[in-house]
């Protein structure tokens, strides 16, 4: 009996992902014949297998011509950092290099803070600044009203005052011998001026 030589194949990176829960894990897949070897680098230092290595940790599983290999990252990457996955046989070789970001030190979320609160605190100076403006011009506003008021009420008063001054007059000719009364309750009432008798 006569076995098949098997097809030789270059290493091929077939599926890749990373996930962040309590750790940062990536992996990566790679099929090829013979079965590609795998070996990650972080910031161009390659990384021990199945071991840790201050703070990383790689796992591989090899079934035939497949391999699976998984690093895990337990502390915080620093910014900038490049993660490279490779997988390597004699017909080839393919990789795969990821940009790691650190959660603590993201450029986006601290800018976006930054300007939040910058917004905020130029936004209070500005409301600070309309509202000083516009006091002078409310209290202007009201003493011009309480100052129209206040004439109203004068030359009301003022009105009055001079109707009750000038003297009665009628349309008949007055008698000489007797003098033209008012009669009660028919005559203009008028208010009592400051310093009056009563």
């Amino acid at each position: 009996m006569v076995l098949p030589r098997l097809q030789l194949a270059p290493a091929r990176l077939l599926h890749s992902s990373c996930s962040l829960k309590k750790t940062l894990q990536c992996s990566c897949s790679f099929h090829g014949i013979p079965t590609p070897s795998v070996r990650w680098l972080v910031g161009g230092a390659p990384v021990g297998v199945n071991g840790p290595d201050s703070g990383l940790q790689v796992t591989s599983l090899v079934l035939g011509p497949w391999v699976n290999s998984t690093v895990s990252l337990t502390e915080q990457p620093e910014m900038g950092t490049s993660l490279l996955c490779e997988g390597k046989n004699p017909e080839g070789t393919h990789a795969l290099s990821v940009l790691l970001m650190s959660g603590k030190s993201s450029l986006v979320p601290q800018t976006f803070m930054d300007g939040l609160i910058q917004g905020v605190f130029y936004g209070a100076i500005a409301i600070t600044l309309l509202f000083l403006c516009l006091v002078p011009l409310i209290v202007k506003h009201i003493r011009m009203k309480q100052a129209k008021k206040i004439a109203a009420i004068k030359a009301e008063d003022s009105l009055k005052v001079r109707v009750c001054q000038e003297p009665e007059m009628s349309l008949r000719p007055e008698e000489p011998e007797k003098p033209h009364l008012p009669r009660a309750g028919h005559g203009t009432h008028c208010p009592k001026l400051p310093g009056e008798a009563r």
